[in-house]
């Protein structure tokens, strides 16, 4: 089995931290682990396969002899160091926006759309944004069996995808305490804040453009409608959404649900009469997406209704970017 030199860029931060969990917990062939963060934070240590590991500054030669760079450290990082690490003959998958929408990046959720990385030549895999990754798990196969139409979607999103001040933030209101870092532009502690990112000016937030503009891209249809809301709530981890899916063809709720079942990684949860549906508090640590609530929607025709509940720092993330380094390596060893 071949081995591979890895640098994970941003690993301090909690999807930094939680991609070496993955490696490790996935068993991912590592020869050598390379935890990349800012000046800041170089000469601190980051727990790997009982191991503290040395943060290095990021630098030109952080990259030398590295053949998979997973970037965790924002859009402006990225698109500073990406480049320089693939010129080093590293791939690269990049979490944040910065590529996503570019059109020879990949956009990757390998359940989903694995053929789209043709080879595994260097160059730059883009992660989607985590509430966008579960729901095209979801619809993936309906996509396929049905065509979609149109989706309107409700997130209710965990403050840990605001990172760790956002934690921090939704802790000490919780205590209390007034947090000297805010996250988010209001209290979280008993709030619903529908507002993730920046707002544009016909007044969807940046957050809601990723999710419509990312589906169409992996799902490979530009024409689908979608219509998301996206909800800040607090909850310290995982992501909900109810998907109303309105479908190209009729279906029956049975044919749904074994389209889902069938699906590697997703975990059917739909038992109204036992009050068993997905949860935060049972997704959180999993790497499943998890789906219930499925029923028809009786106002439109060929509707579908469902609730979509996945770790946004796992699935959602770090996960994912494994994933798509184990796809890399398969087409890399002709598995």
């Amino acid at each position: 089995m071949n081995s591979y030199r890895i640098a994970v860029v941003g690993a301090t931060g909690l999807v930094g931290r939680t991609m070496l969990n993955v490696l490790e917990e996935r068993r991912f062939p590592v020869s050598r682990i390379i935890p990349v963060a800012t000046e800041r934070s170089a000469g601190t240590t980051v727990p790997f396969a009982g191991e503290e590991l040395p943060v290095v500054a990021i630098g030109e030669d952080v990259f030398d002899g590295i053949d998979i760079a997973l970037f965790s450290a924002g859009g402006s990082t990225a698109k500073t160091w990406a480049p320089v690490a693939v010129k080093h003959g590293a791939v690269v998958i990049d979490n944040s926006s910065a590529f996503r929408m570019q059109e020879d990046v990949p956009l990757i959720v390998p359940e989903v759309n694995a053929a789209h990385l043709p080879d595994a030549a260097p160059r730059i895999i883009a992660n989607p944004n985590c509430s966008t990754i579960q729901m095209v798990v979801a619809l993936a196969p309906l996509q396929r069996r049905y065509g979609i139409r149109r989706i309107v979607v409700s997130t209710y999103q965990s403050v840990s995808g605001a990172g760790k001040k956002g934690l921090d933030q939704l802790e000490m209101e919780l205590e209390g305490r007034n947090s000297p870092v805010r996250a988010f532009p209001h209290p979280i502690a008993g709030n619903a804040l529908p507002h993730i990112a920046a707002f544009e000016d016909d007044g969807c937030t940046t957050e809601e453009r990723k999710m419509i503009d990312e589906t169409r891209k992996i799902l490979d249809d530009a024409t689908i409608g979608v219509s998301p809301t996206c909800v800040r709530i607090p909850v310290p981890f995982c992501h909900s959404e109810a998907l109303h899916v309105e479908l190209r063809a009729p279906f029956a709720i049975d044919d749904v649900r074994s389209a889902l079942e069938e699906l590697p990684g997703v975990i059917l949860i739909d038992d109204p009469e036992s009050t068993a549906y997905p949860l935060a508090t049972i997704a959180t640590g999993r790497d499943e997406v998890f789906i219930g609530r499925l029923r028809r929607d009786p106002s439109v025709e060929n509707g579908l209704i469902m609730w979509v509940v996945s770790d946004n720092l796992r699935k959602g993330a770090a996960t994912n970017a494994v994933q798509i380094a184990e796809l890399w390596r398969l087409l890399r060893e002709g598995a």
